[in-house]
């Protein structure tokens, strides 16, 4: 997934940032909402971490304005403010969920697979695609009852194909997903994944359409 950091302390955002790129995730983070707006209108991103109290405004009304435009990008709102009153005001202007100051970094991972489980149509942490037998909570995989071990890129593009079944995946959609704007990619990154992933989980388990992409293979 791309994730969109919106975040003014550097202490935290520092640590969130770190969190998600070690789960294999590309993060971009900025400190203010008109950074926000800049980073939305470049890129397409696969969810948004939006702190409420920022330097040139308020998270809800960025919120509100995304709504609004029907972005229907998922939020997950992280934020200091913590009385009932601030949690119904954001889940009802749109966000998804919410998140209160000071807080576990493996709970922000299992409430940002939560969320993307439930926009990709399934909620439920257990599938399988023919042989192989997937806990997307524990983010673990077992083909034909024996463990397959992916690294934080793999698992990432893994979970790229699996929640956008049939649906065919240009290189540069796939670089999207795995890098940040100041992450600089060499040329056969996504081939080089493409086919470590054939070897781990079997030969069929991607597509390619050449010189298109690449796409999840049938069970």
């Amino acid at each position: 997934m791309r994730i969109l950091l919106i975040e003014d302390d550097t202490v935290l955002g520092a640590a969130v940032r770190d969190q998600i790129a070690g789960d294999g995730q590309s993060v971009d983070w900025v400190m203010r909402l008109d950074a926000a707006r800049d980073a939305m209108a470049g890129a397409a991103y696969d969810l948004v971490l939006l702190d409420l109290m920022l330097p040139d405004g308020r998270g809800i009304g960025f919120l509100k304005d995304l709504r609004a435009q029907g972005d229907v990008t998922p939020v997950i709102i992280v934020t200091a403010l913590d009385q009932v009153s601030d949690r119904i005001e954001g889940l009802n202007v749109g966000a998804d969920d919410y998140l209160v100051k000071p807080f576990d970094l493996s709970e922000l991972t299992a409430r940002i697979g939560s969320v993307a489980r439930r926009y990709a149509g399934n909620p439920n942490p257990i599938v399988t695609h023919g042989a192989l037998e997937i806990d997307l909570a524990a983010r673990s995989i077992r083909r034909d009852g024996k463990p397959v071990h992916l690294t934080a890129r793999e698992w990432a593009l893994f979970e790229a194909f699996l929640s956008r079944p049939g649906q065919l995946l240009s290189k540069a959609q796939l670089e999207e997903k795995l890098y940040a704007f100041d992450t600089e990619v060499e040329s056969n990154t996504i081939e080089v994944h493409v086919s470590r992933l054939r070897k781990k989980l079997g030969a069929q388990f991607i597509e390619t359409e050449r010189g298109m992409g690449y796409r999840l293979g049938r069970p």
